[in-house]
């Protein structure tokens, strides 16, 4: 049996579920990923996938043997492309694990320069919105918004952000603009679920030392971020958003923020996280540095009226939830306090 062929089949089978996608990733065919997987188990005495009509499944054996395996094969990837970058030009396929809101409104407007710079070097994206997702482990990198922590990774802030409490420009025309957080209140406001179920209904904000928070409601939650955009953009009400997922809307005037005299320490950070051996990987390396000049880039740009200065801080709620369904503290009745939140 060629051992090293049998793992790079086992860990394709296991990142695409499927015997099937892996021989299409790995280019051979079914049964020859089927064989040798199948002698990989017989040598080692254990079974390392559930097999169903439905794909495959890693056995507790298979959880445990893929860790072990993702060192060795990452150090010999990291070996094999750090000896051929020398003489000829970056190639593969970098894997991308973030959020929509980031690809669609941040990073893929920008890949076609990336693409013109390297054009041996593939994109992989892939939706990830937390550094503890499935899709996850398969990136080499991540860029995610909030406050992740993973160990065994480098974490590098990219980017910071600001909430801005938008609406359309007829929107406000008809119902009035609020002159403090407080009269939120008094305003559908269209809410964003985020992956852990919690609804993002309790907006902080602070001015000139002063804090005022409000717990908001409207007609319309969703965890689809595009959903309250799309409907805020119809005038059917107020939302919260990171500058930098909205750069288009503002630009085209589709969008209007206000309460822009109020800030909050509670907009999410851009982050990059990877694995320290894949800094090696030249392609990993163009790629973590491409990011860094593109976020950089990008705050660059913002106009001096959405600049921050207050620094960003965790939400309370942020690691002690419980699958809650409201952001609103517990003993929180509904109406202004003081508080943390998270924006769409």
């Amino acid at each position: 049996m060629d051992k090293l062929r049998a793992l790079q089949y086992f860990i394709a089978a296991a990142h695409e579920r499927s015997f099937t996608a892996a021989a299409r990733e790995l280019d051979v065919s079914v049964p020859a990923v089927a064989r040798l997987i199948g002698a990989l188990e017989k040598s080692l005495g254990v079974a390392l996938f559930d097999r169903t009509v439905h794909g495959l499944t890693l056995t507790a054996d298979g959880v445990n043997y893929l860790d072990a395996c993702h060192p060795l094969l990452e150090q010999l990837a990291s070996a094999d492309e750090a000896v051929r970058g020398g003489v000829q030009r970056p190639r593969g396929t970098l894997v991308l694990g973030t959020s929509p809101i980031l690809s669609q409104h941040s990073i893929l407007p920008a890949l076609p320069d990336f693409h013109a710079r390297y054009p041996d070097i593939h994109i992989d994206v892939r939706n990830v919105d937390r550094v503890t997702a499935p899709e996850a482990s398969t990136a080499e990198v991540l860029v995610l918004y909030g406050w992740p922590k993973q160990a065994g990774m480098v974490h590098r802030h990219l980017a910071d952000t600001r909430l801005l409490v938008c609406a359309a420009p007829g929107y406000w025309k008809q119902h009035g603009v609020p002159e403090s957080p407080r009269d939120l209140q008094n305003h559908p406001c269209l809410l964003f679920r985020d992956h852990e179920g919690t609804v993002i209904d309790y907006w902080e904000h602070e001015r000139d030392g002063q804090t005022e928070a409000v717990a908001v409601n409207g007609w319309l939650v969703s965890s689809h971020r595009d959903v309250i955009l799309d409907a805020v953009i119809a005038g059917q009400g107020v939302a919260r958003f990171t500058d930098l997922s909205i750069r288009e809307p503002l630009r085209q005037g589709l969008l209007e923020p206000v309460l822009m005299d109020w800030q909050t320490r509670q907009a999410p950070p851009i982050n990059l996280l990877y694995r320290h051996s894949q800094r090696r990987l030249p392609r990993v390396r163009l790629f973590i540095d491409f990011l860094t000049e593109l976020f950089q880039k990008l705050e660059n740009e913002r106009t001096p009226d959405l600049a921050s200065n207050v620094a960003a801080e965790q939400p309370h709620w942020y690691r002690r939830r419980h699958s809650r369904a409201s952001a609103t503290p517990k003993s929180g009745k509904r109406e202004a306090g003081t508080g943390n939140a998270r924006p769409t």
